[in-house]
């Protein structure tokens, strides 16, 4: 297979396990929203750990900084994005976090010298009124969850833009195990202050799940950027929203209406528009 293939793989795979991670997410109901973040990254904290030890790597990386810049950003995308998941359908809270490839261009324009492209300008265009329709705006409280999944994409978008960088300095592991062990670290004092609910034993396996399938889809995610740029891969990335609609309807009966499916619609035409740029 050719290097760009593999990472077509690899984002493919990434997108099913973020799709089994947005609905075990879910699944797991009124735990609080940093319970289920700190049970999504120690898991990856254990597994990137065994893999440096086990490759002889070491722990401390080579571009610290931007190391622990990608983590931060990462963690607060993750936080949006489980807010998100608890108050919106699955489908709407995942697609809103899947505009982030757009924000990706903007951000690879802005602080890696990448070209924009006009076809790029109309799909982003596209896409963010695609957004409009699939958070259908109020403009009281019930709008707060569609500005978190919003927000949660701006801050992917600005930890994959990381990612790209530090895929020239540091090894897969490196990157998952700074994220996964910071966002653990800035959770703790969370749960301590702001509540802490002991989960059933079923509620624990469902937690546990969030984390083995983050981890997998994080560390997919990360070799198929190693593999490929950015904007090859972007469009692959959508399949976490088909694969979440399909989970949504399946398990919670969730149709989207008309609306939302014209913003889905948008982004998804958006997301094949700047695909066609980069070719």
């Amino acid at each position: 297979m050719s290097d760009r293939s593999k990472g077509i793989s690899y984002m493919l795979a990434s997108s099913l396990f973020f799709a089994l991670m947005a609905a075990a997410v879910k699944f797991a109901g009124d735990i609080p929203t940093m319970e289920k973040v700190f049970f999504r990254n120690i898991v990856g904290v254990v597994v990137s750990a065994h893999a440096i030890i086990k490759s002889g790597e070491g722990f401390k990386g080579n571009n610290t900084n931007y190391l622990s810049y990608r983590a931060i950003l990462g963690f607060l995308g993750v936080v949006f994005y489980f807010y998100a998941l608890g108050n919106l359908p699955l489908a709407d809270a995942v697609v809103l976090n899947q505009i982030n490839p757009f924000f990706v261009i903007i951000f690879a324009v802005l602080f890696l010298g990448e070209k924009i492209k006009k076809l790029q300008i109309g799909a982003i265009v596209l896409a963010l009124v695609g957004v409009v329709f699939v958070s259908q705006p109020q403009f009281d409280y019930t709008v707060i969850p569609a500005i978190a999944g919003l927000l949660s994409a701006i801050f992917a978008a600005s930890a994959y833009t990381m990612i790209r960088y530090l895929s020239k300095t540091d090894t897969s592991n490196a990157i998952v195990f700074y994220f996964t062990g910071i966002s653990t670290l800035l959770t703790i004092p969370f749960m301590f202050f702001g509540g802490f609910v002991m989960p059933t034993l079923f509620d624990f396996i469902v937690l546990l799940t969030v984390g083995i399938f983050a981890t997998f889809a994080q560390y997919f995610m990360t070799i198929a950027y190693s593999y490929a740029p950015a904007g090859d891969l972007s469009i692959y990335s959508y399949g976490n929203t088909v694969f979440s609609i399909f989970i949504g309807i399946s398990i919670w009966s969730e149709i989207p209406n008309y609306l939302s499916m014209i913003g889905v619609t948008l982004i998804l035409i958006g997301a094949y528009l700047n695909y066609r740029a980069k070719k």
